[in-house]
């Protein structure tokens, strides 16, 4: 999972299984994206401009809870069902924005998907986070303040762990794995990518 150029391809028979499930706006979002990442992103000179770009483009797409979206408490959303519905939370919106800048060619070294504590909701919630370098102050991709900013700026959110395509991470020690792979450590990560190659390949 940590080439995403290599099993992110998008066709007529990705388009039209997303058309056949969800209509025709629903492959007009998808195609959207698909150029987005075909003829956008390789032209933004900067990892900023990349990141922007993207965060900007995801969270414009409507909030709705798992409860009232898909009758579950917490479902992870691949980025097609997030855009062939129209509609998702924190933990959508980070999941396409990792996967949108890895198709970007940003190493997946440098992103990590990151479960905090929103003090100012006092809930959940999950950002992206992009590492400069590996001790670095990261930058925080985010729905709730769409303003890419450190993440020292961000006191109202508390980092519990983090994970991206090869590790699941430790918090309170950045750079220490647990040991076991972020599939094998969270289930949800799994099926999301399972589901999200039967997506790619139109298949449900």
């Amino acid at each position: 999972m940590a080439y995403a150029r290599q099993f992110i391809v998008f066709n007529e028979q990705v388009y039209t299984f997303v058309e056949k499930e969800y209509g025709i706006e629903a492959r007009s979002r998808v195609t959207e994206w698909s150029d987005l990442l075909r003829n956008v992103l390789p032209y933004k000179n900067t990892v900023y401009a990349k990141m922007e770009i993207t965060n900007d483009f995801f969270n414009a797409v409507p909030w709705r809870s798992d409860e009232d979206h898909w009758g579950q408490e917490d479902y992870w959303a691949t980025p097609i069902e997030l855009l062939a519905t129209n509609a998702g939370d924190c933990e959508d919106y980070s999941v396409a924005k990792y996967y949108s800048l890895r198709y970007a060619s940003i190493p997946d070294s440098k992103l990590r998907i990151t479960y905090v504590k929103s003090l100012t909701y006092n809930q959940a919630h999950m950002v992206l986070a992009y590492y400069p370098a590996p001790n670095a102050d990261p930058l925080i991709l985010d729905n709730i303040n769409g303003k890419i900013l450190p993440a020292s700026q961000r006191t109202d959110l508390l980092p519990v762990y983090s994970f991206n395509g090869e590790s699941i991470y430790m918090a309170a020690q950045n750079q220490k794995r647990l040991s076991k792979s972020s599939e094998g450590g969270l289930p949800k990560w799994k099926q999301l990518n399972q589901r999200f190659m039967r997506q790619l390949k139109g298949q449900k």
